[in-house]
């Protein structure tokens, strides 16, 4: 017996697609700041950060076809391309996490609502990597705001010890 979902829940399924998508490239948009700032620990944890959601949204785009749904990707706008600093760049992508934990919070109550068990136990493993996200960037902006913009050389250190630490090899913000 195939999966099922409501047109209703395929539909909000395809619409986070699209976000993910656009955080995808919201974060290259960022990275490519950082890039150009010749700050390449940032640059790398915001490409980094691209990669996941790109990840992310092909985990939906799978799911909707184990359903048996129809993969129909929105139009995903352009992101944003010009910040004022490095802090007004971290907290846009702050909101952006926060923007999403809501946009998945949605989706969990839809599941409910349709008692589509097998979609909201899909989504639990979303609401637990929101929080690690939202963590990791508030974590980053407040490491930002405390070296203040002067000191971003002292924040790229950071990052790098931080992933030496960790044995990932890329920078975390933790």
């Amino acid at each position: 017996m195939r999966l099922r979902a409501s047109d209703r829940l395929i539909e909000a399924l395809n619409e986070q697609v699209g976000n993910e998508m656009y955080a995808s490239m919201k974060y290259v948009s960022i990275a490519t700041y950082f890039d150009s700032e010749t700050l390449p620990t940032l640059a790398r944890f915001f490409y980094r950060q691209s990669d996941e959601e790109r990840v992310h949204a092909m985990k939906f785009v799978r799911f909707i076809l184990e359903l048996g749904g129809r993969v129909r990707v929105p139009a995903i706008p352009q992101p944003t391309t010009d910040f004022e600093s490095a802090e007004h760049a971290v907290a846009l992508a702050l909101s952006s996490e926060e923007r999403v934990t809501g946009q998945i919070q949605d989706l969990v109550r839809i599941a409910e609502e349709e008692q589509n068990f097998l979609a909201r136990s899909f989504l639990n493993w979303f609401l637990d990597e929101q929080l690690e996200e939202e963590d990791s960037m508030e974590s980053l902006l407040n490491t930002i705001r405390r070296a203040g913009s002067d000191r971003l050389l002292d924040v790229e250190a950071y990052l790098e010890r931080e992933a030496s630490a960790t044995g990932t090899g890329t920078p975390v913000a933790e």
